[in-house]
């Protein structure tokens, strides 16, 4: 059995026990403690295990060959179900706890649940810049195994335990988007088992239509068991331009003219006030001042988003150089801003110098842990949200999230959207440039209501002809969630490969109804 489901066990029948002793309190009022003595020494020691895994498969040139046998193991399972008269809908076996996201699909209690222990990396050839890769393979796996070849790819979503599976089938970006799309844009080809149990490869120019319909199709066409992603050279740095700016109007205008410059490698904003930002602009290079070296990566290193918001405070430009590996990985440490609601004391020098070494937490342990109580108050009073918009709308994007939601700092990402087929493109004819706005936090507006609030964000973003991110909650009903994406290629692959029998449609995949 893998390590990480045993400690799952293990993890439910502790906090079966802490409800026994009556400890929900202190599991809901000071969740540090339960953190910061149990589950940071955890996260440290499966990182371990993970990694040491990772670097003995492809030393040992395993991981090809077993990779065959898993993948005739998954079309056994598939051909299993068939036997058994397809009574049911098929998911991965995968825990709904493992994934990043922060809910967990019931979906799975009454799903055949197909077991996918696919997490290696299979190839990387050089002569065709391309990396072949399983869909369990984390994005901090693949910068390491890459970045000292001197490789990288072209979009590194931040967080270390992102998996290549779910940046495709849900979605990923990173601040080097407004370059080369979203990460399924930077994808040459997809593996897939079908609900027939057959297995297939599909390209821009193979089985076309069901490359562009795998993303954003969460898992309901087929089961994902490769993928081909572009690489391009790596360097030693990201030099780091920081721009603070205030006044809302300016920071669009900024952020907009930025995003369009071909000549930076990396765009960002944070934005901590509806007045005050700071603009990130980032270039790659193999040449630094020593002086100017941050190495923002390291433990005891400040949380990167309070790093930026000294410059606002004090008023100054600056500029960095980056290790690109740190750069690449900059808000893991603190989940973007996520860990000072979790750990209130985690950027404190004190804790960083003697305990940083172990964050972050696991997010999947976090969620394996965190109880009925902590998932109702984190449901009523704390927001987890991208939603993706023209760039021509950001200012008012940025009014209706003030006055919406009002969470501090707001993520600013842009991203060009090519007018591709599938769930996602354009309005036009052309391609466009996008905006992440991701909002992670507790809302401080008073008229917040979890439900009605962000269905009117959801209204909102439709109205843009902006797309949610299917991570996190999904309060639209059928129809307004196929006003928002685009259904026609998705629906047509459906009825031509006998998906409608074999997996649930995505709607019912990622509505709130069907995550909880």
């Amino acid at each position: 059995m893998d390590p990480l489901l045993s400690l799952g066990a293990g993890l439910l029948l502790l906090a079966l026990w802490a409800r026994l002793k009556g400890l929900d309190y202190l599991l809901v009022h000071h969740r540090w403690v339960f953190v910061c003595l149990f589950l940071l020494p955890l996260s440290v020691l499966f990182d371990i295990y993970y990694q040491l895994r990772a670097w003995a498969v492809w030393k040992l040139h395993s991981a090809p060959r077993q990779h065959s046998q898993r993948v005739r193991h998954i079309q056994a399972q598939v051909q299993e179900w068939k036997n058994e008269g397809g009574k049911t809908y098929m998911c991965t076996g995968r825990p709904g706890w493992l994934t990043v996201s922060l809910r967990v699909g019931k979906y799975k209690k009454t799903h055949k649940n197909i077991v996918i222990n696919l997490m290696d990396i299979l190839e990387v050839d050089i002569e065709n810049q391309s990396v072949r890769v399983e869909p369990l393979v984390t994005m901090g796996q693949l910068t390491a195994h890459l970045n000292p070849m001197g490789w990288t790819l072209p979009v590194v979503p931040e967080l270390d335990d992102l998996t290549v599976g779910g940046l495709i089938m849900g979605t990923g970006i990173e601040s080097s988007s407004h370059i080369y799309g979203l990460f399924q844009h930077t994808c040459l080809a997809y593996e897939l088992v079908l609900a027939d149990g057959s297995l297939v490869r599909c390209t821009p120019t193979e089985n076309s239509d069901l490359f562009y319909a795998v993303p954003w199709s969460c898992g309901t066409l087929g089961f994902l068991v490769a993928a081909e992603i572009k690489i391009i050279p790596a360097k030693k740095y990201v030099k780091l331009h920081y721009k603070p700016v205030r006044g809302l109007e300016k920071i669009c205008e900024k952020f907009t003219e930025e995003s369009k410059k071909k000549e930076n490698n990396f765009v960002e904003g944070l934005v901590y006030s509806l007045e005050e930002a700071v603009i990130m602009t980032g270039v790659l290079t193999d040449e630094a001042e020593d002086n100017q070296i941050n190495r923002i990566g390291n433990y005891y290193k400040p949380w990167f988003f309070k790093h930026v918001e000294k410059y606002l405070r004090a008023n100054q430009t600056g500029i960095e150089y980056i290790p690109s590996r740190h750069y690449y990985h900059r808000h893991t440490r603190s989940i973007f801003w996520e860990l000072q609601d979790i750990i209130p004391f985690g950027n404190n020098p004190v804790f960083r110098y003697l305990f940083g070494w172990m964050v972050p937490p696991k997010i999947s342990l976090l969620k394996l842990t965190q109880g009925e109580a902590i998932r109702k108050l984190y449901e009523q009073h704390h927001v987890v949200q991208d939603m993706l918009v023209p760039m021509k709308s950001l200012e008012k994007s940025i009014n209706t999230f003030n006055s919406d939601l009002n969470v501090y700092p707001l993520w600013l990402c842009p991203f060009i959207l090519p007018n591709n087929p599938g769930m996602v493109h354009p309005k036009g004819n052309e391609l466009e440039l996008y905006v992440d706005i991701g909002a992670y936090g507790e809302p401080k507006t008073k008229q917040f209501e979890a439900r009605a609030s962000m269905r009117q964000m959801e209204k909102f973003v439709r109205s843009m002809h902006g797309f949610q991110m299917l991570y996190a909650d999904c309060y639209m009903n059928r129809e307004e969630f196929w006003d928002m994406f685009d259904g026609s290629l998705y629906h047509k692959l459906r009825e031509q490969m006998n998906c409608k029998d074999a997996f649930p449609e995505v709607y019912d995949k990622i509505c709130k109804a069907a995550r909880h």
